[in-house]
């Protein structure tokens, strides 16, 4: 019967988890929730890498551009890039190609403009792919940066 009713708080804690606030899930204010909708709807937020590249193409610089302007506008608006690759290559290496990847933007946004202070970087290299699958389509898509709005600077 324990055992049951465990399971039973379990499923309720859960299904709470899926009435959260876009804030909570957001991890910030209602302000920062805001924001990070205008960034999605007004900027697009990530840029692809060729393979074994963290080379910042011409249309990723285009795209880079829509963020310098709406960061231009939204001056007290910090952000954080996170770089990602695919699924070859070692974990390690991954992580390090992730890192040069988001540097990579956070130098392109600097040279726009954009205070260094304002931005920071993180690596998830691999480890959180955005379509799965073992193809150049899959993979294409998860070698990638994106820039999110970071919460509770606001």
């Amino acid at each position: 019967m324990k055992k049951l009713l465990s399971l039973f708080c379990a499923i309720v804690a859960l299904s709470g988890c899926s009435s959260m606030s876009e804030s909570a899930l957001f991890g910030g204010s209602e302000c920062a929730t805001r924001e990070a909708r205008d960034f999605m709807e007004n900027a697009e937020d990530r840029v692809f890498f060729a393979f074994d590249s963290s080379a910042i193409s011409p249309d990723s610089a285009e795209i880079l551009d829509t963020q310098v302007k709406w960061l231009k506008k939204h001056e007290n608006v910090d952000v954080i890039v996170q770089g990602y690759c695919d699924e070859r290559g070692t974990r390690e290496y991954n992580l390090a190609l992730g890192e040069r990847r988001a540097n990579a933007v956070r130098q392109y946004l600097i040279s726009q403009g954009i205070a260094a202070d304002r931005i920071s970087t993180i690596s998830y290299g691999k480890e959180r792919p955005a379509v799965l699958g073992s193809n150049e389509a899959a993979w294409a898509q998860n070698r990638r940066a994106v820039t999110v709005i970071q919460a509770g600077n606001n």
